[in-house]
């Protein structure tokens, strides 16, 4: 999300916590059903539908992103060039794209925000790269997350993994504190240096969203005022979870199923 002016950071309680546990494990619940129907052909408006209908009538949630700043659909959709923020469209997939689908969903007061990257089967080893890459950035991330680090400490993590793999950061969107609202502070920012910014305390909970670039790290809006797209027309990869500071270290509140077997 764009840079702001917030208020302060918000600590969770215990039984705040609990109800962004179940916030997340409800999201990473939404991308296990999608994982079994998103496929070349589909439209990303069908996409964005069949995610509204389950979350809704499946898992009695609200997919918090409809309404929010006077957007429309439940999701972002992002194909190939999209940075982020993709209006669901009546384009249909292709053998080669890459997808990113970034949602956001409400229960019980509480707000959790993951997205995930689709790669469609002829996909070129370019795209599959970035992807790949792109999703360690933002585990190198997480992983710099602990009660006592700094948001430098998790900025610098991505950085410095993004940019050795051949890639740019995306410095005008970042990630955010998530909660009762969909955009607290602080901002967090996937760049940046060691030991510096905001010192972290366990029972903060924030996005981290990495976008990485095939090219320069520059970014236009289209004339739609959502869609963000590379300036150079290169791909763009992203992937996003909620995460809690714990005394220790972290815990990813919209982990999914396959990211526990590894």
């Amino acid at each position: 999300m764009g840079l702001s002016e917030k208020p302060s950071v918000t600590i969770k309680t215990v039984t705040e916590i609990e109800q962004m546990r179940e916030s997340g494990a409800l999201l990473a619940q939404v991308f296990a059903m999608l994982d079994q129907h998103i496929q070349v052909g589909m439209t990303t408006l069908e996409i964005d539908n069949l995610v509204e209908r389950y979350i809704i009538d499946v898992l009695h949630a609200r997919p918090a992103s409809k309404g929010q700043y006077g957007y429309e659909y439940a999701l972002n959709s992002s194909v190939n060039e999209v940075v982020c923020h993709g209006i669901p469209s009546t384009y249909r997939l292709k053998g080669a794209d890459i997808v990113n689908i970034d949602i956001t969903l409400e229960k019980g007061g509480f707000i959790t925000d993951s997205s995930k990257m689709y790669v469609m089967e002829t996909a070129s080893p370019a795209a599959k790269k970035l992807v790949k890459q792109t999703y360690d950035s933002m585990w190198c991330g997480i992983n710099a997350v602990k009660a006592g680090a700094t948001l430098g400490d998790i900025g610098d993590a991505i950085q410095q993994h993004a940019e050795k793999a051949g890639y740019s950061v995306v410095r005008e969107y970042c990630g955010h504190g998530i909660g009762r609202e969909m955009h607290e502070a602080p901002d967090i920012l996937h760049y940046g240096m060691p030991n510096t910014g905001l010192v972290l305390q366990a029972g903060m909970t924030f996005t981290i969203e990495p976008m990485i670039n095939q090219g320069k790290p520059h970014t236009k809006t289209k004339k739609d005022g959502w869609t963000v797209v590379t300036r150079d027309k290169k791909l763009s990869a992203q992937w996003e979870h909620t995460i809690l500071v714990t005394e220790t270290g972290y815990e990813v509140l919209t982990l999914r199923e396959e990211e526990r077997k590894n």
